[in-house]
């Protein structure tokens, strides 16, 4: 071979090699390839099923027939009825909601109502075709068998971009139903009207959950209407621009089907519809449906390869891993429009006021894991999700507890946005004011309401006041602690003792006779009879769980719960029980959100998520070591029902995502997370200071409990990493073996 031929061949070689690898770089790169939606669609987990990108105002997806629990996310893995395909969703949370802006393709005579799966006869809905499904993260893909019709959905932050392909020669047409919401949700207003020969707007106002939700569309199809109808309240108008009515229906009529998909573009605003017209031309403008799923793909790949798993990981694993991340940035969402407008909780519309606002706040969940996990992946957001926070507190007297499109729903105990702001001021967050912040945390735990006035006079509440005494003021005494620490920090001495005293509240329920937290008369009696195995949900001492589960509800003060029991040994010997005892929920009326029980541990309920690390804090971390992996192991799976409880809008799955990582967040503000088991043998994490790399020695199987930490190249010896510590980036190693021992 000449020299001429043999550079040739060997440029041939290396550019092959080089595209070979290249190829390879970026299929390690589509992260999307590792999710899987379907996880979380069985059992109670409640995931929203369809197309969205992170973080998105528009959930877009299909919603059924039924109207209870298991169907408070639109769908469920064991129903493949379909009522139509609404642009907003909930994501893993216990009560229904949103459903807006219901669209569905229809050919032929229908009947304008939800219906029933008796016969078609009875409403819009059509049967899934199942064999046809596809759902990957920004593009939904089934088949609607009643109405021939090949349905495919995609999204960007505030648009639904649908493309619809009818099989059959009958006329096509697009129902607009502006009725049927999510479960507890009923339109108390409703218009759409004709803008032109392709374009339709309108609104959507409901009461439910969100007891005063205002949702404006702007809708483009890809060829002009032959007309549109309207059904309002039972009636049919023809020759009409405008509907407007409680119960509306809007169909939209295609002359004839010439073979050719029709594409729609639907843009939502919670301000109004030219906000909705504005969104579409900013973020869709054209009408490149495969680019728009390709740019879908790009913004998810973008937030899931912040973690990148080591190569080695076996395809069960990074499934649950990913699919966990992918569910992790459902939400919080955005609630503005590109320009920053946005309904405020004082139920008016603000022009942007320099921040993006944020809604669906499953603050009780998510306090625990998702929002320190935020702050560890998207850094960039927290300043607007903290903004918000204090915006809403501005407008409402308080910070949100549970907030949905503009609305305070007031769900579940305690004050929950609470340790959320203060863990952003212990963490040095930039972009917000400390001290607006600190206001909004003070004058939200000081607010004579849900209880809190018995603790301003009392010192605790009185059992025979209210029910779930015992759940409001733990909860309250955690996020006393966590103002506690933030006043500290600002140098507020006096507030500082004030809050870390009332943290303690929670020892007025301890009974050092039967070893549990229980009901607390006024007089101080206890409530009797007692039995730690008992609930009565939403009718005893307890919220959503039992003396058993309450008891360590003290993640802020463990040496002061150690002291309760007489003592650390007293204290694990307890603890040690929890895993053990039957693992049977008293009650005709316990709460079904008591689930995922090892003994009387239930992982399927937030109160639980910080038990097994205060091994670890008490000296003994090869226990902690012991349950992550039994958690991580036997509590989620691949499967639909691969959830133990909610996903209560990612908080089980961030719960999945830290200690499958190594640590966990205990504490409610401040960033020590401390160390369980790491399940991955390599991680490299994206952090604000660069990489962040955890890694194992002594990977082999029988080596489950730490041996030693090196934290960059150094000998560490405490029981945690500082929030600094990991996102100013560096190497973690876990040294593994079979020996039980403290390394600290």
């Amino acid at each position: 071979m000449n020299k001429l031929s043999f550079a040739f061949a060997s440029l041939l070689a290396c550019s092959m090699v080089s595209c070979s690898n290249e190829t390879a770089v970026q299929a390690e790169q589509d992260f999307t390839a590792f999710v899987d939606p379907r996880i979380g669609t069985g059992g109670h987990g409640h995931v929203f099923y369809g197309a969205n990108i992170p973080f998105g105002f528009v959930q877009l997806g299909p919603t059924s027939i039924p109207q209870s629990w298991d169907w408070v996310s639109g769908h469920h893995v064991s129903d493949s009825t379909v009522i139509g395909f609404p642009h907003t969703h909930l994501s893993g949370t216990g009560i229904g909601d949103l459903h807006d802006i219901t669209v569905m393709p229809v050919t032929g005579e229908v009947t304008y109502a939800r219906g029933d799966n008796s016969s078609y006869e009875t409403g819009l809905w059509s049967y899934s075709d199942t064999s046809k499904e596809n759902v990957v993260p920004g593009h939904y893909k089934t088949h609607l068998s009643r109405y021939n019709v090949d349905v495919e959905l995609t999204a960007t932050k505030r648009v639904g971009f649908h493309k619809y392909t009818y099989l059959s020669e009958e006329k096509p047409s697009i129902v607009f139903d502006m009725v049927n919401g999510g479960c507890w949700d009923k339109a108390t207003e409703a218009v759409v009207k004709m803008v032109n020969d392709s374009t339709i707007s309108g609104y959507r106002f409901s009461k439910g959950w969100a007891d005063n939700q205002k949702i404006f569309f702007y809708a483009q199809f890809s060829r002009p209407m032959d007309n549109i109808e309207f059904i309002t309240d039972g009636s049919a108008l023809k020759d009409k621009n405008e509907g407007k009515g409680k119960e509306l229906f809007a169909r939209v009529n295609f002359d004839k089907n010439d073979g050719k998909p029709i594409y729609m573009k639907v843009a939502l605003s919670p301000v109004s519809e030219d906000g909705a017209k504005l969104n579409m031309e900013t973020e869709l403008n054209g009408w490149d449906f495969e680019k728009t799923i390709a740019d879908a793909k790009d913004a998810w790949n973008e937030e899931l390869g912040k973690i990148k798993l080591d190569n080695n990981t076996n395809e069960t694993d990074r499934k649950i891993f990913y699919t966990a991340l992918y569910h992790s940035m459902v939400a919080p969402s955005e609630f503005c429009d590109v320009n920053g407008d946005y309904y405020g909780a004082d139920k008016q519309m603000h022009k942007g006021e320099g921040f993006k606002n944020y809604t669906t706040f499953s603050l009780w969940d998510t306090y625990r894991a998702a929002q320190p996990l935020m702050t560890i992946l998207h850094p960039e957001k927290m300043s607007d999700i903290i903004n918000t926070m204090v915006t809403i507190y501005a407008q409402q007297g308080k910070l949100p507890v549970w907030h949905l499109m503009g609305c305070e729903t007031n769900c579940m105990v305690g004050n929950p946005g609470v340790p959320v702001v203060a863990d952003a001021m212990m963490k040095d967050i930039k972009g917000f004011d400390y001290e607006k912040a600190y206001e909004a945390l003070k004058a939200s735990s000081m607010l004579a309401e849900r209880g809190m006035e018995h603790r301003i006079k009392y010192g605790f509440i009185p059992s025979d006041f209210m029910i779930e005494s015992i759940a409001f003021d733990m909860e309250y005494a955690i996020a006393d602690w966590s103002v506690a620490q933030a006043a500290k920090k600002l140098g507020k001495t006096e507030d500082y003792e004030y809050f870390l005293k009332r943290s303690k509240s929670y020892k007025n329920y301890f009974d050092p006779s039967v070893g549990f937290v229980r009901g607390k008369l006024l007089d101080g009696s206890w409530r009797t009879p007692f039995n730690p195995y008992s609930s009565s949900h939403r009718d005893d001492d307890y919220c959503e769980g039992n003396a058993w589960q309450y008891t360590w509800l003290v993640p802020q003060d463990l040496e002061g719960l150690q002291e309760c029991f007489g003592g650390k040994d007293k204290f694990i010997a307890k603890l040690d029980s929890l895993f053990i005892v039957e693992d049977n929920v008293q009650g005709s009326n316990s709460s079904p959100d008591i689930s995922g029980l090892i003994g009387q541990y239930a992982h399927g309920n937030e109160p639980s998520h910080h038990i097994v690390y205060m091994y670890t804090m008490s000296g003994q971390p090869w226990k902690a070591a012991d349950k992550v992996r039994e958690i991580l192991h036997t509590m989620y799976s691949a499967k639909p029902d691969g959830l133990s409880g909610n996903e209560d809008v990612g908080q089980m799955s961030a719960w999945y995502i830290l200690s499958s990582l190594g640590f966990y967040q205990v504490e409610p503000a401040g960033g020590k997370f401390v160390f369980g088991y790491p399940l991955f043998n390599k991680v490299d994490m994206k952090v604000e200071g660069g990489t962040f790399t955890i890694e194992k020695e002594n990977t082999e199987k029988e080596n489950h409990y730490i041996q030693s930490v090196i934290l960059n190249g150094t000998e560490y010896n405490k029981p945690y990493i500082d929030y600094k510590d990991i996102v100013k980036g560096g190497n973690l190693k876990f040294v593994m073996g079979d020996e039980k021992k403290i390394w600290f």
